[in-house]
C-alpha cells in the first residue's frame, strides 16, 4: 500500500517514511505540496492514502488538498497540524480532508490508528460503490430486459394483426422503421422517435376486430361495410386501452382527449393514440373524430402518410401495387388535404432513404 507523505522538514519525513516501511507500506516522499500533487498525478489510483502538512513553501498544504479532493476525491488525506493551530486542520477537513494530528508527533501509534481508521473508511466507501454500482447495472439489465419483452410484445400483437389482414411482416416493420426516420426530419428528439418507431407497427391492431368479409373483401365495401371497417381504430384504441374494464376502455377510446391525458406507461399511451387517430385527416374529413390540421397529434400525421405510402406501393386484396412514381403523386396531391404538407415534404427530402428501406424490408 502507497503512502504519500508531504512535509517540508526532512527529518520528519524520514522518520514517518521508516516506520511506514517497518509496517510493510511503500512511501513517497514530498517536500511541499506541488511535488507532492505531481507524485499524485503520477499515480492517481496508486496512493492509497496522504499525510500533509499545512504550512509549507511553493504550495502550501490547502492548495494540495483542494487539487487533491477535486482529482482523487476517494483517497483519504490526514492533515499534520501543530499544536495551537487545531482551527486550520479543522478548516483544511471542511476542504475535503478526513482527518489530522497534531504535531511533535510523539506516538506513532496515533499514526497508525489515524491511519487504519481513514483506510477502512475508503475500503467501505469503495465497496459501497461497487455495490451501487453492481446494483445500477442490474437494474439496467432488468429494465432492458423488461422493454425487450414488452416491446416484443408489441411486435407480435402487430403480427396478429396481420395475419388477420393477410399482409407480411414486413409491412409494419416499413411503417415503423420509416416513421423513425419522418420523426427525426420533424424535429422530434431521440427518444420520441425511438418510441415512434415501436409503436407504429401497432396502429392497424384494431382490425383483429373486424370481420373477414369485410376485412379481406376484394371488391369495393359497401356503405355499411365501410362503417364497420371504420371500427377499426376504435377497436384497436381499446385493445390497447386500460385493462380497468371493456367499458373503461371504451368510454376513454370515445374521447380523443381523454386518449391524449392518460398516464401510464408512455409506449402504451403512443400505441393507443396512433391506432385512434392515424386515419385522420389534415382538413378535418378523417375518422373518427374529424380532428382538423395540428388538433391531430404529430405523430398520428406521420403515421398516416407512411401508412398510405405503403399500402398504395403493395398488393391488397383490392388492389394491385401502385408504381413509385405513381405513390409519389398521390402523396403530393393529398398534402394539405388528406396529409400534413409540412410531412408530405419531410418524406420528399428523405425519399432516397425511404425507398431503402422499402428495398431492405421488401414483401
Amino acid at each position: 500500500m502507497i503512502i504519500l507523505i508531504i512535509d517540508d522538514e526532512a527529518g520528519l519525513r524520514r522518520s514517518l517514511t521508516a516506520h511506514l516501511e517497518d509496517l510493510e507500506h511503500v512511501t513517497i516522499e514530498a517536500a511541499n505540496g506541488q511535488e507532492g500533487l505531481e507524485a499524485l498525478l503520477a499515480n492517481p489510483t496508486g496512493i492509497a492514502a496522504a499525510v500533509v502538512d499545512l504550512n509549507m513553501p511553493v504550495m502550501d498544504g490547502y492548495t494540495f488538498i483542494r487539487h487533491a479532493v477535486a482529482e482523487v476525491p476517494e483517497m483519504p488525506i490526514i492533515v499534520l497540524s501543530g499544536v495551537g493551530v487545531v482551527e486550520d486542520a479543522l478548516a483544511a477537513m471542511r476542504m475535503g480532508a478526513w482527518d489530522f494530528i497534531t504535531k511533535p508527533l510523539h506516538n506513532m501509534d496515533i499514526l497508525d490508528m489515524t491511519l487504519d481508521k481513514v483506510l477502512e473508511r475508503a475500503r467501505l466507501l469503495r465497496e459501497n460503490r461497487q455495490y451501487q454500482e453492481n446494483l445500477e447495472q442490474l437494474v439496467r439489465a432488468r429494465t432492458h430486459e423488461l422493454e425487450d419483452a414488452r416491446r416484443q410484445v408489441m411486435h407480435r400483437l402487430s403480427r396478429a394483426a396481420e395475419y388477420k389482414d393477410n399482409e407480411t411482416g414486413r409491412h409494419v416493420i416499413r411503417v415503423g422503421q420509416i416513421s423513425r426516420l419522418l420523426g427525426r426530419a420533424m424535429g422530434m428528439d431521440e427518444t420520441a422517435c425511438e418510441l415512434l418507431g415501436d409503436c407504429a407497427p401497432l396502429h392497424d391492431v384494431g382490425k383483429i376486430g373486424i370481420p373477414d368479409d369485410v376485412l379481406l373483401k376484394p371488391g369495393k365495401l359497401t356503405k355499411a361495410e365501410w362503417a364497420v371497417m371504420r371500427l377499426h381504430c376504435v377497436y384497436g384504441c381499446e385493445i390497447l386501452g386500460p385493462l380497468d374494464s371493456k367499458d373503461e376502455a371504451r368510454r376513454i377510446c370515445s374521447d380523443p382527449h381523454l386518449v391524449l391525458a392518460l398516464e401510464g406507461n408512455e409506449q402504451m399511451r403512443l400505441a393507443r393514440v396512433l391506432a385512434l387517430c392515424h386515419h385522420e385527416r389534415w382538413d378535418g374529413n378523417g375518422y373518427p373524430f374529424g380532428l382538423v390540421g395540428e388538433n391531430i397529434p404529430l405523430e398520428a400525421r406521420i403515421v398516416s402518410v407512411v401508412d398510405v405510402y405503403d399500402a398504395l406501393c403493395s398488393d391488397r386484396p383490392y388492389k394491385e401495387a401502385y408504381s413509385q412514381e405513381e405513390a409519389a403523386r398521390l402523396l403530393r396531391e393529398g398534402a394539405g388535404s388528406q396529409f400534413d404538407p409540412a410531412v408530405v415534404e419531410a418524406f420528399f427530402q428523405h425519399e432516397a432513404e425511404i425507398l431503402a428501406i422499402r428495398h431492405r424490408w421488401h414483401d
